[in-house]
């Protein structure tokens, strides 16, 4: 699908990669760019910026993603591209508060399904639309020293799988993008935690965008930024016990390094 002449829905878009997927859009043609985000004046901000629109949405509560969906639709009659780009960390593992285990997953999965709810129904009319989560390669590779983010990043893969084969066959595109590191401000808690390998091969919000527009293009189903990432996966997939072995080694080296 090319995005020219396109209305295209950006959620966690007054920042990091969802600011420069905004950005990337209106400057390959797009009709127009809705920014969402729960930062109503940075979303305000990004959409004065690239003459797009902007909603104040927080994704984590069904009536505010159904509202979105609805204002856009209202506005311009359809909604072509929806980018469920919005997301959040929690780092440790089952100590991690129930309060930040729940948070955690309804925004970086629930989020996703009220998305599909709403958008999906005027899509499946039209029998064309395309819908974009961004995940993060922890939903392919899991995360050392954050379970909340791994476990709810897995499970955002697993409902973009099965929006594809639910609804492949009716017109509708789904894309997942799964980079590694990402100089955004997700990447600087990551650094907190020694995985300084990932600020190694971080990449800028801008490139990351232009990758995505270019597999929403293509309409490829993984979006892989880091290419290596496939390469690990594939390791996963070959050897499940080899590679939780090299895991719980790459986490002991971390945990010894000096800080």
């Amino acid at each position: 699908m090319e995005v020219a002449d396109r209305i295209v829905v950006v959620t966690g878009g007054a920042r990091g990669i969802g600011r420069a997927l905004a950005r990337r859009f209106a400057s390959a043609g797009a009709e127009i760019v809705v920014v969402a985000d729960m930062d109503g004046d940075g979303a305000w901000s990004v959409a004065r910026e690239i003459g797009g629109m902007a909603i104040r949405c927080d994704v984590s509560r069904e009536a505010e993603v159904a509202q979105l969906v609805e204002k856009v639709q209202i506005a311009k009659g359809r909604i072509d591209i929806f980018c469920s780009n919005a997301g959040i960390g929690v780092g440790g593992g089952p100590e991690a508060r129930d309060a930040d285990w729940q948070r955690i997953w309804d925004v970086n999965v629930m989020a996703h399904v009220y998305v599909a709810r709403h958008v999906l129904p005027g899509m499946l009319a039209r029998k064309e639309g395309y819908l974009v989560g961004t995940v993060s390669a922890a939903g392919l590779l899991n995360h050392m020293f954050a379970a909340p983010y791994g476990v709810t990043k897995a499970a955002a893969l697993s409902f973009f799988e099965w929006l594809a084969i639910a609804h492949g066959d009716e017109g509708i595109r789904v894309s997942c993008l799964c980079p590694q590191g990402v100089k955004t401000d997700m990447l600087a808690a990551e650094r907190r935690h020694g995985l300084d390998f990932l600020t190694a091969t971080a990449l800028e919000p801008e490139q990351v965008a232009d990758i995505v527009l270019q597999g929403i293009r293509d309409e490829k189903f993984l979006i892989l930024p880091h290419p290596e990432v496939a390469e690990y996966f594939s390791r996963k997939a070959n050897d499940y016990d080899r590679w939780l072995k090299g895991m719980r080694r790459l986490r002991a080296n971390i945990e010894a390094a000096p800080n």
